[in-house]
């Protein structure tokens, strides 16, 4: 593997992350990949890029985007007042899974909670990705709570 590289994701960079959103079992049913990128995709970035709390990132290897994740960087009263850090949205290159671009993403995502001051960092995995709850207990992460959602 050769050097990652880990920077802020611009407008430009959409096309690259809905892809790989969308190339996954799950994502394909869910994302809307297309030569142009929607509107509405283009509206949440625009949203996540000026909330001081967000950090969307891609990651590139030589000229290509490998990888993205979107860090939410959330203040909190409960436990003393902690932050915390909460990663979603993982995604890798589908030609570059299995190459150990995840582990290198989960080490630099958690430096980035560490040097903002969180206390936890957290995520939301669903039922249906059993490799990625194996991935994430690889990590040190405990299945601690039971998440649920309402769709609107």
């Amino acid at each position: 593997m050769t050097e990652l590289r880990y920077r802020r994701a611009t407008s430009a960079d959409l096309g690259s992350i809905v892809a790989m959103l969308a190339d996954d079992m799950l994502g394909s049913s869910r994302e809307k990949a297309a030569p142009e990128v929607a509107e509405s995709y283009r509206r949440a970035f625009a949203e996540i890029d000026a909330d001081p709390n967000q950090f969307l990132c891609v990651v590139e290897e030589g000229h290509s985007i490998v990888g993205t994740l979107q860090l939410t960087f959330i203040p909190g009263l409960s436990r003393g007042g902690a932050k915390r850090g909460q990663i979603e949205a993982v995604r890798i290159a589908s030609e570059r899974r299995g190459d150990k671009l995840g582990e290198a993403m989960f080490a630099w995502a958690i430096d980035q909670c560490r040097a903002r001051g969180c206390s936890l960092v957290q995520l939301t995995t669903d039922k249906a990705r059993p490799d990625a709850h194996r991935f994430y207990d690889r990590l040190g992460f405990e299945p601690s709570h039971i998440g649920y959602k309402l769709s609107l």
